[in-house]
This record gives C-alpha cells, structure tokens and sequence, in this order.
C-alpha cells in the first residue's frame, strides 16, 4: 500500500511538471469591428480578421480577441474593457493595438484626433503593456474599400449593418483605392517609433490586397452581396468596411505573415492549413462535411483540414482522397 502511494505521488508530481511545461502565450487583440469576433447565428457571414486569427497559429499561441464593433481607442478606454485585458496579460504575453476606424467619428464618446488624444491612448496602450510584463505590437487601421474618387459621407460604419444592396452608395468608382484614414493611419507608426515598439503596417498591406484585387474582385472580401446571393442577408447589402469569411482569413492569413517578419519568434508558431473548422466561427467552416466536400473538388492536390476543438464523427472518403486532418484544441473522433 505504502509503495502504491509512492507511485501515485510520484506519478502526481510528473503531471504537474507536465502541465507546468505546457505554457501557453496569449496573443491579445484589442480593436475595432475589423477585427472583432462576431455573431454567427442564422449562418451570418460577417468576421473579423481577429476572429481568423487563431487558424495560423498552433496551439501554444492562444489568440484572445477582445476588440468590439463601434469602439475606438477611447471607448475601449471608457467602458473598461482595457481594464480587463489588463487583469488578464501575463509577462511574455502580446497585445495587439488597432485602432483608427472609429476615433475618426464625431461622437464625443468616440472621437480623438491623431497628434494629439488619439496617440496618448495609443502609447496608453504600450505603456501599460510593458508594466505587465507583455509586449505591444501596434497596428494601423485597415482600409475601407473606397474606390470613389470623393469618399462617401460616412459618420458610423455600425450603420452598414442595417442597410440592403439598394441603399448602397450609387457613385461611379475608379481604378484606383483611395485612402479614407488621413493621418489615423500615421500615427500608429509614430508612436510606435517613438516607443520603439513593434509596428505592422496593416493599412499598407491590406491597401495592397485590395488595389491588387482591383474594384471587382475586391467585394468579394465584404460583406457585399447583391439580393438573393446570400441567404444571412436576403437583400444584400453594399458594406465596404466589414470582411465576410473569406476575407476575414485572407486578411488574417496576411498579417500573421507580417507579425511573424515583425517579431520572427512567433514564426516557430505559424500554421497554414488549407481549410479550417471550427463551431465558434473562427474557421473557414462551422461544420466539418462542407469542409471535406470542399477539399474533394480540389483535384488531386492534398488537403490538409484543421479542426478546432469539440468532438467530430469521422468522414469516410474515397480511397484515393487525399485529405488529412489535424486536430487542434483538443479535438477528437467519437
């Protein structure tokens, strides 16, 4: 008897070492409607890239979004909701800080001005980091889809949610995207040089992807879709500020490249599967039969399915089917 309590001390202290060594670092996001995480009942579309983010990285990185549509640098402030982060960071942990789209707006409750309040919550943001141990990366707003030669009048981004594809802006667009952020977009990278704090250029790589895309193709990363083509949102609708899925993870597949050049330690941590399911949204897939219907189109190329978290029946597939499936967040067959 004295021996087996031996061994069952003993084999309690090993797994507490275990799981002392499985140490986790927590990526924060604090933000906008950008990159929010999203409600994703009755099959609506809408994400953040924040919300994608966690499918690029493995399970030692732990992505904790907490950005909110419609905040800005001092709502986020106001409501306590930095205050949160705060009580959660640990040393060695990252926050990521995006903030831009609604400090433009004029509400009182929102509004700051880059120069001046709208760079002191910013280096608010690094400051307090740092006394906790964690490291900030700042990041510029993302862009609009504007390509109007005169950006439309725009005073709640919030509002593009309640509108249907007729209400749409009827300008004629161009061939070249225009920028709508002014020196928002700056003042990221000058308070990130003069902190010497980590900076990703997000306004100038999603700039890239959507001038690269062109004016057509570059709807197809919003929330655009005409009446009838999409079942969420039966009488479409005309928003270029927020992602739908798919561009939600072209976004988040660009800037977890970008804050792996920033900051190359992560890069150890970086992940690419071809599809993603996940039941709370993050994924390319809630359900994981689309998600191999899907790779089984993919001609002969293998295709390689992550799935995060739960407990999933196993697909049977055709014997020459060359889909692989890695489980994450301690996903399991039945």
């Amino acid at each position: 008897m004295r021996n087996y309590l031996k061994l069952w001390s003993l084999a309690l202290v090993l797994l507490l070492f275990a799981a002392a060594d499985r140490k986790t670092t927590t990526i924060f996001i604090i933000g906008d409607s950008t990159a929010a995480n999203k409600d994703i009942s009755g099959g609506k579309q809408e994400r953040g890239w924040g919300m994608a983010l966690q499918c690029y990285f493995d399970d030692n990185i732990v992505v904790d979004n907490h950005a909110v549509n419609g905040r800005s640098s001092l709502s986020f402030i106001n409501e306590g909701r930095w205050d949160k982060v705060l009580s959660l960071m640990k040393p060695g942990d990252y926050v990521i800080i995006q903030f831009g789209h609604n400090d433009e707006k004029p509400k009182a409750d929102r509004h700051t001005d880059p120069g001046s309040t709208f760079d002191y919550n910013l280096a608010k943001f690094v400051r307090e980091t740092r006394e906790k141990g964690g490291i900030p990366v700042l990041m510029n707003c993302v862009v609009r889809r504007n390509f109007f030669v005169n950006a439309p009048e725009n005073d709640d981004d919030e509002k593009l949610r309640t509108t249907t594809f007729k209400d749409g802006v009827k300008m004629v667009e161009g061939d070249s995207l225009i920028d709508t952020h002014g020196l928002y977009r700056v003042a990221p990278r000058d308070v990130a040089k003069r902190m010497n704090c980590h900076f990703v250029d997000a306004n100038r790589i999603t700039h890239e992807l959507e001038q690269g895309l062109g004016t057509e193709a570059s709807k197809r990363l919003h929330m655009w879709f005409k009446p009838g083509e999409e079942p969420s949102v039966p009488n479409g609708r005309q928003d270029n500020t927020h992602y739908n899925v798919y561009g939600a993870h072209v976004v988040a597949h660009l800037l977890a490249d970008a804050l792996c050049e920033e900051i190359p330690v992560l890069s150890k941590y970086r992940v690419d599967a071809d599809l993603t399911v996940d039941r709370r949204g993050r994924g390319d897939y809630l359900e994981l039969q689309p998600a191999v219907d899907a790779a089984l189109l993919r001609s002969n190329a293998e295709t390689t399915i992550q799935i995060l978290g739960g407990e999933w029946t196993q697909p049977k597939l055709p014997k020459k089917a060359r889909v692989k499936f890695v489980l994450r967040e301690g996903a399991a067959w039945k």
